[in-house]
């Protein structure tokens, strides 16, 4: 063990003569634990919300969206054909969204209306079953001249609204309708209910509703044209990379946006609301870091004469202050030490027992969900030793600077 931090750890364990330096020193170090330990688990749920908040998002919308905006896309299927090797693409399917009215014989609705390439099984949402809206059509026992009725997919909350359920009909009215001699007239057309669609989000349960991409061009108007081309990729961090090799396939005439760009305001929110935690939460460390700066001031003031007498037998002004830096540091790891390790306990204990419950009516989700990233826990443990090093500085700077023979003449 060097000189230094013998020294150091002499000053940090004596307590003779020092009971409220001591009760300072203990305080320090409870101060940086509970700092870390509320860091360490409001980061990990935040990170939780979000990736929660990203898969459910990712169940329902593509990782890529290929549009062409100045004129119609009717060589959707060309493209379909050239992205179709590239590597890394899970699916690659033609879509059209519009906005259109759900009108039942008591209540009437807006509604998202997504039209997808049902009968190519290429398109996928999670938790349900979009291939039943080319196969799964329900027979309308009271239409005789067309016993058949095309299928469409409701969100739960959307369905509600309309009260309709699986095996009910609506009609869908859409403003691209036709002239007529009475003026423009929207097209109206029934559909039967095949399915319910539950994400968890009110932006989609309570707004969307799918139904083949076939009976969505008829609906609009559209003949052959599409509204664009969304793809799912195996993994979704490549969107950029895959996004540019898509666009040197098909050339500039088209639009390529990735998943993040979509959903840049949700998730950049997302961000500024988890470094806004971040820096209120590491106040509590600051507070703490100016314990221990008060510790050792006292300490450089009561220590004087034992400074003095130590440069006196050849202890450098540098070796002095590093004495107290490493005390102060020592203060910073015990605290960093005691709360990482009461954070990583709180977050497996939240992880595993799911002891918090949200209000259902409030929240999408009913537990706080944890997502501990060991890159986090990195930061805030060295975000924690710096402040705690910081604020051993100044001490540091006043015990190097005594000088040993006023300390000894006025000791």
């Amino acid at each position: 063990m060097s000189f230094i931090t013998f020294v150091s750890g002499r000053y940090l364990r004596t307590r003779r003569k020092r009971a409220f330096i001591s009760l300072i020193t203990l305080l320090s170090i409870a101060g940086v634990s509970v700092g870390v330990m509320a860091l360490i688990v409001v980061i990990a749920v935040m990170a939780g919300f979000e990736t929660d908040l990203r898969q459910r998002i990712m169940g329902i919308r593509p990782h890529l969206v290929i549009t062409k905006a100045e004129t119609a896309f009717s060589d959707h299927v060309a493209v379909l054909k050239q992205i179709a090797t590239i590597p890394g693409i899970e699916s690659a399917s033609a879509f059209i969204t519009t906005h259109v009215i759900l009108r039942t014989p008591t209540r009437a609705s807006g509604a998202l209306l997504k039209g997808l390439d049902a009968a190519s099984g290429k398109h996928w949402i999670s938790g349900t079953d979009t291939g039943r809206l080319a196969t799964g059509l329900i027979a309308d026992a009271a239409s005789e001249a067309d016993p058949r009725r095309p299928g469409i997919i409701l969100g739960r909350e959307l369905a509600a609204n309309l009260d309709v359920r699986p095996g009910d009909t609506l009609h869908m009215i859409s403003p691209r309708g036709m002239l007529s001699p009475a003026g423009h007239m929207p097209a109206m057309v029934r559909f039967a209910v095949v399915d319910l669609l539950e994400s968890g989000m009110h932006e989609f349960d309570g707004t969307l509703a799918l139904i083949d991409l076939v009976e969505a061009q008829k609906l609009l108007r559209m003949a052959d044209a599409v509204g664009g081309i969304e793809i799912r990729l195996n993994h979704m961090d490549q969107a950029n990379a895959i996004a540019t090799v898509i666009e040197r396939v098909i050339g500039d005439a088209y639009t390529i946006e990735n998943w993040k760009q979509m959903n840049r305001n949700l998730f950049s929110a997302l961000r500024l609301e988890k470094t806004v935690m971040f820096i209120i939460l590491a106040l509590i460390v600051m507070v703490a870091a100016f314990n221990i700066a008060g510790s050792l001031v006292m300490m450089v003031m009561e220590k004087r004469k034992d400074i003095a007498i130590l440069k006196t037998m050849g202890a450098t002004a540098r070796s002095i202050g590093r004495i107290f830096v490493i005390k102060g540091l020592m203060i910073g790891l015990m605290g960093t030490a005691l709360g990482t390790s009461a954070g990583l306990l709180l977050c497996a204990l939240l992880e595993r027992y799911a002891f918090i419950r949200l209000p259902s009516d409030v929240y999408y989700i009913d537990t706080l969900p944890v997502n501990l990233k060991a890159e986090d826990v990195l930061v805030i443990a060295l975000c924690a030793l710096v402040i705690c090093f910081a604020a051993t500085l100044y001490p540091a700077r006043q015990a190097a600077g005594i000088d040993p023979v006023e300390a000894i003449r006025h000791g």
